[in-house]
């Protein structure tokens, strides 16, 4: 690693204390010079860049981040649009000389980091540092896979871990480039299988055309199924292992937040040991550790074991093997009307009786359990290293069946055992529907396995409410600091509220809002991002003004995300309508994006099975500790879509009185930017002539 203030203090001072209890003066003085070269090196830095220019909220940020790794102390760093948040803790991260992880919510953030901001901090640092990005095990082709597919035949095969959300390191957008995909699934496969003998890494992200899921599913396995290098005959050869090499010797590793909370669930056994977690886009962890930290039980997870096991167990389990995929189809049924809702309620009165529901998942754990049983009858070794010959494809996918079962026996078991601190929900739809146990408060979770075991680092641009207590870090040493912005926005942007629309329960509001929005579009000639908290909302939107406005409107659904914004910024006049997908990771600098509109304040739907959980264990807290935190989150995501660039300006538009009229209105003002504010329409009639007659 780098050597950096680590090798020039004493071990053992950064838990010591002086006779009257602080830290040792020492430290201090060694954080604040940590600060002082991690600064220095940022202006290295920042040089190479074309802008080559000095931010002191960058500069404020960077040198926070490395007195926090020196003393150990936890930081909360809140960072607006411009700061450049990613080199502010690149640099003393790395000049810390400690082993670090950065976990970030997509993988666009991904590949800027390894492919521009780290070989940028390498070259100012003026020495080789180590780096890696590590994805998890279902984004890497396998070879054992491979080998089975191409010696057997191309025959579609359905995996166990089929049909679930990918529990390591999933994404909510597409990853791998875009491109023609083979015509017809044999081919598909057939190109796929040509490319794992030429590809060096096995990443699905290095194809030149994105895979179908089916194909894909064919020659790769998720972490419910595979049993492991030491366990399979290829282990030697996988690229995900390798990938885990490269990581394990890296001195920064670059992995999404889901894989994180995959390393937290499984015991801190996916990830190399580090020192140091830095969560960029962290107003996303509390969800996606809720998510990474529960279980999820679909139907096809039923069909899919009883497929892979059937050639694999003695003919006398057939009848177990049709039993399973009976009891995933009974599931199935019993779930379709319940998606939206809380399930296996502990009342002694719940809402709806799931005695039904009990039992049947009490059947699936001894099922499943019956299932492993048999598997290990067929013959599984503990080893397939000591086994040769024709038999290791079929040992190996015994193992994986193993694997899967197990996993499953698992999830079941705890969701029969859920505790207090748990709720079950049904998820998804009528045609995918998902079974889900989720912890109530990801905090306690947190503060035991990992807040007392690295130093972590937490930014955003939109840091939420109440961040540190939801988390689990206020028994924890922890630093909250806003640095601010670089962007002028209270010459470059207006924040409107429409205050004198109707209440939106009222029957005349949406004709209202839509007359608002026309003449809101007109004003800023299109450029217009019209945001809604529902897609019916967004459709009535679009139907009410579509054949009326002189622009193009684009609409959420008429094309994949990534082509309607290139569309988007491609037609500076265009409009687009969307709904909650696009509140967030939307980035349109210059004039085609010179007013966003927000139908209306994004509180969570009160029926929200989670929400509902948390609100019942907030009590009559439950408003300012559960629903005003989230909006106020995705109210400040949402307007941050206009300013991108310190030469952007326009107008975010408010379409919902309650921002000027609630009581809790401030709690809301106070996370977005300093913009101007206005509550009259011609104000914002002049802000957008006069931004628009500026140079294009």
């Amino acid at each position: 690693m780098i050597g950096g203030v680590e090798d020039e203090w004493d071990v053992g001072a950064a838990g010591s204390v002086d006779e009257f209890g602080g830290p040792r003066r020492g430290l201090i003085e060694e954080a604040r010079q940590a600060g002082d070269d991690a600064v220095d090196v940022l202006a290295k830095v920042t040089a190479q860049m074309d802008s080559g220019e000095q931010r002191p909220e960058q500069q404020e940020m960077c040198r926070a981040v490395a007195e926090a790794l020196v003393t150990g102390t936890h930081l909360v760093v809140q960072a607006g649009t411009g700061t450049g948040k990613s080199l502010a803790y690149l640099v003393p991260a790395v000049l810390s000389g400690q082993k670090v992880v950065v976990a970030t919510a997509t993988k666009a953030l991904q590949d800027q980091l390894a492919q521009k901001d780290l070989p940028l901090v390498e070259s100012g640092l003026g020495q080789r540092f180590s780096f890696a990005v590590l994805k998890g095990r279902s984004n890497y082709i396998c070879r054992q896979r491979v080998d089975e597919v191409g010696s057997g035949g191309i025959q579609p095969e359905l995996s166990p871990d089929a049909g679930s959300a990918e529990g390591e390191g999933a994404e909510a957008e597409d990853s791998g480039p875009t491109g023609p995909a083979p015509a017809g699934l044999v081919e598909e496969v057939r190109t796929l299988l040509a490319w794992s003998g030429t590809t060096t890494t096995g990443d699905r992200a290095d194809l030149s055309f994105e895979p179908s899921g089916r194909a894909w599913n064919m020659v790769s396995v998720g972490p419910r199924e595979c049993p492991g290098a030491f366990n399979c005959p290829s282990g030697q050869r996988c690229f995900a292992e390798a990938a885990r090499d490269k990581a394990a010797a890296s001195d920064v590793v670059v992995v999404n937040t889901h894989l994180y909370g995959a390393h937290l669930a499984s015991g801190r056994a996916v990830l190399p040991e580090h020192d140091v977690v830095i969560f960029d886009e962290t107003h996303e962890l509390e969800e996606v550790m809720t998510s990474s930290l529960g279980v999820e039980v679909t139907p096809g997870r039923f069909r899919a074991l009883a497929v892979a096991a059937r050639s694999l167990v003695e003919e006398r389990d057939a009848e177990l093997l049709a039993a399973l995929s009976s009891i995933g189809e009974q599931l199935g049924t019993l779930l379709a009307d319940r998606v939206g809702t809380r399930v296996l309620h502990d009342e002694a009165q719940p809402p709806v009786d799931d005695r039904e529901l009990a039992e049947l998942l009490g059947r699936a754990a001894e099922a499943a359990g019956r299932v492993t049983d048999a598997l290990r009858r067929g013959g599984v070794q503990a080893s397939l290293l000591a086994q040769g010959g024709g038999d290791a494809d079929r040992s190996s996918r015994k193992t994986r069946a193993l694997a899967a079962a197990g996993h499953l026996t698992d999830d079941l078991h705890r969701l029969v055992g859920r505790g207090d601190g748990e709720v079950a929900w049904v998820d998804g739809n009528r045609r995918n529907v998902r079974l889900r146990l989720s912890p109530i408060d990801v905090g306690p979770v947190l503060s035991a396995v990992l807040w007392g075991e690295v130093t972590g680092v937490m930014t955003s641009a939109t840091v939420p409410p109440r961040l540190v207590e939801r988390v689990g870090l206020a028994a924890f040493d922890t630093e909250e600091l806003d640095v601010g912005s670089p962007f002028d926005y209270r010459s470059h942007a207006l924040l409107y509220v429409a205050r004198h629309l109707p209440d939106r329960r009222s029957p005349a509001s949406e004709a209202a809002l839509h007359e608002e929005l026309a003449l809101l579009i007109a004003a800023a000639g299109g450029r217009t991002l019209a945001l809604f908290t529902s897609h019916r909302a967004t459709e009535a939107a679009a139907t009410a003004l579509g054949p009326e406005l002189p622009y193009a409107l684009l609409q959420q659904g008429d094309l994949p995300k990534g082509r309607l914004l290139e569309e988007f910024a491609r037609d500076e006049t265009s409009c687009l309508f969307a709904t909650l997908g696009f509140w967030q990771g939307v980035d349109i600098p210059g004039r085609a994006l010179s007013l966003v509109t927000l139908d209306r304040l994004p509180f969570p739907r009160p029926d929200d099975p989670l929400l509902q959980a948390r609100r019942d264990r907030a009590g009559g807290r439950a408003f300012s500790l559960v629903d005003l935190p989230r909006a106020a989150t995705l109210l400040a995501q949402g307007a941050g879509r206009l300013i991108r660039t310190a030469e952007d300006r326009g107008v975010v538009a408010v379409l919902d009185p309650r921002l000027a009229t609630a009581s809790y209105r401030g709690v809301l003002l106070g996370t977005l930017p300093p913009m101007r504010r206005s509550v009259e329409r011609h104000e914002v009639v002049e802000f957008l002539r006069a931004a628009l007659a500026g140079p294009a």
